[in-house]
Formats: structure tokens, C-alpha cells, sequence
């Protein structure tokens, strides 16, 4: 029964990522990135700036720092360790240079995303910031297109309770503490209707619904805070141990760049024929890019509305940072980290955490897996929490404010049930809702560019460049 419907699944993601959607996607970018005169190259070293200045005055709930923070901790998770490995995988090397290639017009996606999150966002009756595609579809092209609003709101539900938001995090998290407390199995229990599984896998799952809900009901302000404290602290520690790494394989690094490109363009020469479809490839990569840094998805813009300033182009430049941090220096690294190790890569075959474990502790031993469990476990966590004010805010433009908290309830608990889950088709679930959430965000982002270019010419009119 469960391989029937893992093949269903697996059809519909096929289809949902065919090459439509990877054109929208790249082309949204490519759009962007035209119009807006190459804002990634042009002003990354604002975005990297405007982390340090001072706040302006503002309405938000949080700093701007406090919001990419928020927006990080959606976005560094195991997309950053797990996804990287099964897109290499599943996609040969060639993976990481079209999910580089994505995250490069992404960040001018971004960019858009986060400055029409501050221009058309709201306040609550509770007092509460809100803003994000559906505002931005709604106020933005008018309430004659509320309707596209909702569908991706319906799609950002179900990608926080079925996909990145809690199935493939807490999967990740409870293979991590398996692998490290009790990798043989040796002490498992049978659940009804869901099989066997170890107590480290149960006991952490609920350990992780309970942290999950304390946080969530604490609103806004305390993911903020959390996210302020986990993702900076864990994203350096994983940097300096990525490149001690690769420095230490650095007579390695020549041969793994070359295998990335060719790799790109001819999978079978560099995956022995395993994989030998250059558009799956490319499918993964991208898939993959966007499954981490979420340039398209239109969900950081949620976090980067409750701002507290009043420049929609200065928050914007946090777009750029995001991705950049995210696809371009962390999951290049974790690519690099499974490439200059020498470990074997089991091609055609899903992968996951312990690929990049693996690559890890052919270099330092076996210590550091306590370390990389540690690291994973942190980001999948704070990408939950991340996820959980998402989900909130959809729900809550679906129906009601009243709603908020019962979503919370159901959020944590769902938790429980993405450790128990096949890797393969929870990646595809993940994936398929991805998708589906991404297209009325691009067609927004298409029919809005014209405002976001005047928006941008504006505000560097009137400070000099």
C-alpha cells in the first residue's frame, strides 16, 4: 500500500517540477535581475551594510535584524545538510551548479520578495504586522485577485504541516539522534498502524512537539529572539568546520569544480551512466536551491514585513543577503564538504544527513558526527519555528485570527509523525507543495516588478546611490 502511494506522490511531484515550472522560476529571476539592472552584484555589499546600521523609524514588530534572523531560521535546515546531499545524489554533482545558478537570480527574486512585503503589509486589530504574498497579491493588483491570495495561503498551510516545515526538519532530526544514540535499533517499540521504531525517534519527537508549542504560543517576538540566538551562533560554527575541511582536501578542490561543471552538462561521464539526464539535474538543483534559500516561495517576505522600519528597499537588501548566505556559501560548502572528502557517493540511490555526516567524519573521524548531529538538529529546529509563523500567518488570512493558535496545536503535533516517515516520498511531498505555493507568488511577482523597480529607482534617486 505505502509503495502505491509513494508512486502516486512521486508522479505528482514529477509533474508539479516538470520543466514549466523550472522555466517560471528561472525566468522570474532572470526577469528580475534585468530590470532591476543586476541588484545582486550592484548592492550586495549593502545588504551585507545595512545589517550593522542603526534602525530608522518604523512600524514593525521586530528589528530588521530580528526579521532576517526570523527568515533564516525557515531557511537554514536540512535543506543546507540533506538536501544538499540528496540533490547530489539523486542529481549527480552537476546539482550544485544549477542550484547555485538558481540561487544567483533568486537573490534578485528575493529582493522583490522582501521589498513588497514592507510596501503593502497591514496592521491587525491585535495590533500585529502582517504582510506577505497574499497582502501584496491583494493590495498590490487589487481584491479582484484575493483569490490568488488564498490559493497560495492554502499552499503555505500545507507546505508548513506537510512539507519544509515540519515533515523533512523533524525527519532529519530524529534520523540525527537515532544515528547517534541508538544506531543499531537496538531499543525500539511498535506504534499502531505506523510500525517499529526506536525509543531515541519517539522520545525525541515529543521532546521537539513540546519545544516547538512553548515556542509558537509565545507569538512573534519570541521566534525572533530564539532564531537571534540559534542561527547566527550554529550558521559560523558550521562555516569555520566547512572550510577547515575543505582546506585540508584543498589538492581536492580543482577536481570537485570540475566535476560540478561537467557534471552539469553531462551527468553520466562523472556518475558512471547511473544518471544521465541533464534536465534531472538541473530538476534537482533547483528543486533543491529553492527547498532552502525559498527565492520564489514568497514565504520570507512573511517575516521581513514585521520590520521595524519604513524603507521597503532596505529590506529588500536582507533578500540578497538570505540567499547568498543560505545556497551560495553554506549549501556550496556542504556540496564541497561531500566532494574534497573522497567519501563514495551512492548515486541514483536517496541520501540524506548521513552523506554530509559521512563526508564530515572521513576527515575529522568519527568525533565530529556528534558535532554535525548537534548542527543539524539546530537548524532543522529553527526552521520549524520559522515554518510555524508562517503556517500561522496563512492560516490566520484563510480564515481568522481564532484560528492561530489551533494551528500551533496541530503544527507541534504533527512534528511527531514526520519522524516516522519514508525519506524519499517525504522529500516529494515537501517538493510538491513547494511548487504549488511558488507559482501565484511568481505571477505576482511578474505583474508587480513594474512597482518594484520604480520603488528601487526612487529611494536611490533620492540617496545618490
Amino acid at each position: 500500500m505505502f509503495a502505491q502511494i509513494d508512486k502516486i506522490i512521486t508522479a505528482i511531484d514529477n509533474a508539479v517540477w516538470g520543466l514549466p515550472l523550472i522555466c517560471l522560476i528561472m525566468a522570474t529571476g532572470i526577469f528580475l535581475t534585468a530590470r532591476l539592472g543586476l541588484v545582486q552584484i550592484r548592492h550586495l555589499g549593502k545588504a551585507f551594510k545595512f545589517m550593522f546600521k542603526d534602525e530608522e523609524d518604523g512600524s514593525g514588530e521586530v528589528t530588521s535584524f530580528g526579521a532576517l534572523c526570523t527568515a533564516l531560521s525557515a531557511t537554514i535546515g536540512t535543506g543546507n545538510i540533506t538536501g544538499v546531499a540528496t540533490a547530489i545524489a539523486l542529481g549527480g554533482p552537476g546539482a550544485l551548479f544549477w542550484m547555485v545558478i538558481a540561487a544567483f537570480f533568486g537573490m534578485a527574486t528575493k529582493y522583490a520578495e522582501g521589498l513588497l512585503a514592507i510596501k503593502y503589509r497591514t496592521i491587525d486589530e491585535e495590533g500585529h504586522v502582517l504582510g506577505g504574498p497574499f497582502y501584496y497579491i491583494e493590495k498590490g493588483m487589487g481584491p479582484k485577485w484575493k483569490w490568488l491570495g488564498k490559493i497560495f495561503a492554502f499552499f503555505g498551510v500545507c507546505v508548513g504541516l506537510f512539507g519544509i516545515g515540519t515533515f523533512s526538519q523533524v525527519n532529519g532530526i530524529s534520523s540525527a539522534v537515532q544515528n547517534f544514540f541508538d544506531p543499531n535499533k537496538s531499543n525500539c517499540v511498535n506504534i499502531p498502524f505506523l510500525g517499529e521504531y526506536s525509543w531515541a525517534v519517539v522520545i525525541s519527537s515529543l521532546i521537539l512537539a513540546a519545544c516547538v508549542a512553548a515556542i509558537l504560543i509565545g507569538g512573534l517576538k519570541r521566534i525572533a529572539t530564539v532564531s537571534q540566538i540559534i542561527v547566527p551562533f550554529m550558521a559560523v560554527i558550521y562555516l569555520i568546520f566547512s572550510v577547515a575541511l575543505i582546506l585540508l582536501n584543498i589538492t581536492e578542490i580543482p577536481a570537485a569544480i570540475v566535476t560540478v561543471v561537467k557534471g552539469a552538462f553531462n551527468p553520466s561521464a562523472v556518475t558512471g551512466g547511473v544518471i544521465g539526464s541533464f534536465f534531472l539535474s538541473m530538476k534537482k538543483g533547483v528543486s533543491r536551491g529553492i527547498f532552502s534559500n525559498e527565492a520564489g516561495l514568497g514565504t520570507g517576505s512573511i517575516a521581513h514585513a514585521c520590520a521595524d522600519t519604513s524603507k521597503p528597499v532596505k529590506q529588500g537588501m536582507f533578500g540578497i543577503f538570505e540567499v547568498f548566505t543560505d545556497t551560495i556559501l553554506i549549501c556550496t560548502l556542504t556540496a564541497m564538504v561531500i566532494l574534497c572528502s573522497g567519501v563514495s557517493v551512492g548515486y541514483g540511490a536517496d541520501a540524506g544527513a548521513e552523506l554530509t555526516i559521512s563526508g564530515f567524519t572521513a576527515t575529522y573521524g568519527n568525533w565530529i558526527s556528534v558535532f554535525t548531529a548537534i548542527a543539524l538538529c539546530c537548524f532543522a529546529f529553527s526552521t520549524i519555528i520559522g515554518w510555524g509563523l508562517y503556517g500561522a500567518r496563512c492560516m490566520e488570512y484563510l480564515s481568522s485570527e481564532k484560528w492561530v493558535k489551533p494551528f500551533m496545536v496541530v503544527y507541534a503535533l504533527v512534528a511527531i509523525v514526520g519522524a516516522t516517515m519514508d525519506l524519499g516520498m517525504l522529500w516529494s511531498i515537501a517538493e510538491t507543495f513547494n511548487g504549488l505555493m511558488a507559482i501565484p507568488n511568481l505571477i505576482a511577482l511578474f505583474l508587480l516588478s513594474g512597482t518594484v523597480v520604480k520603488l528601487v529607482k526612487d529611494y536611490f534617486a533620492r540617496h545618490h546611490k
